[in-house]
């Protein structure tokens, strides 16, 4: 487990992936087996493959990429996902999670109250959660998003570093309201180009999808065979799209904001500066003398993100959890990070660690998740209190 109470004081960085939101929107990965039959394809591995090789597949791959994540997570609604399970659950956990993360920075000095989540998913699970928090009028904080301004609201990395304080009517006091800054380091559904800058808006009502009716037919039987277990590569068919519909979808996929799950990133120069100054923030945090990344969902696979993470392993104030699904990504990351004593690798000794599991078996803290009323938020240390757990394994690698 991770002790709330240890950490809580430090500077506080999490660090999530598709995990976090799977039941809800999928993941990467696929269903169709590799040519050995032991494994199956993730979209990243068989879209490099497609690319490297010019397999007139790759179009019609990201075609399904978008039907299958990028357009749900831009119709994502709060009332939607709560409809049914498991949506409900995936949002009771990001809500347990936020609530958890306010409850440990609202105990820290009165003008540092905060912490950072660093997320590689692109939907809108975070802000629409942390609004509802907010409606409710429970708690009061502030979800930095790195936007400013009123009819447009622009991103900027340096929005990053403000924060918000309160002081009594004379100025006799000054208190910083609780703060989370969130940073899309894979850009986000809520993103669009205005000239040189990255405008944020999270009323995507009006923004029409880019396959039709027909496409999604003509898609169908693709998606098909990419989803069925007992496929292999030959298995899936060329899609009988012409190639003026492919150039047309392409050219319009080229403009969404978010990191293709593939070698190379963004298209537009404008989001790609942007993700290269969220990098310099994420190695900035991890460089601080007692700094705390806590890692959930994310399988590092993007290479950008692992290498920076090994580079700050030589920076001995930071401390690293690495929590992992199963057994065998537990096994993964121990080869991975194999000689930094920073890093501790977390699994459940019984079952997987999902978003649920790792609410109430790893971060977890009984009053984050039930506060009581009158609740103090001076600075002062929590009681450290050990919540039940079932057996979980730790390694230090």
């Amino acid at each position: 487990m991770i002790s709330i109470g240890d950490i809580y004081n430090q500077d506080i960085n999490f660090l999530f992936g598709s995990g976090a939101s799977f039941g809800l929107l999928p993941t990467l990965q696929l269903q169709v087996q590799t040519a050995e039959g032991d494994s199956r394809y993730t979209l990243e591995d068989l879209a490099t493959k497609f690319e490297h090789e010019q397999d007139r597949r790759l179009i019609p791959l990201f075609m399904h990429y978008y039907a299958s994540c990028i357009r749900p997570a831009e119709q994502l609604s709060l009332e939607q996902a709560l409809a049914e399970e498991p949506g409900a659950t995936v949002i009771k956990n990001y809500r347990t999670f936020l609530t958890t993360a306010l409850e440990m920075v609202k105990r820290r000095k009165a003008l540092d109250r905060r912490c950072n989540v660093f997320t590689t998913n692109y939907d809108g699970c975070f802000p629409l959660v942390a609004d509802s928090l907010i409606k409710e009028g429970n708690i009061d904080f502030v979800l930095n998003d790195g936007a400013r301004g009123f009819t447009r609201r622009i991103l900027q990395a340096r929005n990053f570093g403000s924060y918000f304080c309160q002081a009594g009517v004379f100025g006799r006091y000054q208190s910083s309201i609780p703060q989370i800054n969130l940073i899309h380091l894979h850009g986000s559904v809520y993103w669009s180009k205005l000239d040189t800058a990255i405008q944020v808006g999270y009323d995507l009502s009006g923004r029409e999808g880019l396959l039709d009716d027909n496409a999604m037919a003509l898609l169908q039987p693709f998606s098909a065979a990419l989803n069925n277990p007992t496929s292999t590569l030959a298995d899936v068919p060329y899609a009988d799209f012409s190639d003026t519909a492919l150039r047309e979808f392409w050219a319009k996929y080229e403009q969404i904001p978010i990191v293709n799950p593939t070698k190379w990133k963004f298209h537009e120069t404008v989001y790609e500066e942007h993700y290269y100054q969220m990098l310099r923030l994420l190695s900035y945090e991890l460089e601080k003398p007692n700094a705390v990344l806590i890692t959930f969902g994310f399988s590092f696979a993007d290479e950008h993100i692992l290498n920076l993470v090994m580079r700050s392993l030589s920076n001995p104030g930071l401390q690293v959890f690495v929590c992992c699904y199963s057994k065998s990504g537990h096994a993964a990351m121990e080869d991975k990070f194999k000689g930094h004593r920073n890093v501790k690798c977390l699994m459940l000794q019984d079952g997987v660690m999902d978003f649920t599991a790792f609410n109430e078996q790893v971060l977890a803290w009984p009053e984050a998740t039930a506060p009581a009323p009158g609740t103090p938020t001076s600075p002062a240390a929590p009681p450290v209190q050990q919540p039940r757990l079932r057996p979980m394994q730790t390694s230090r690698t």
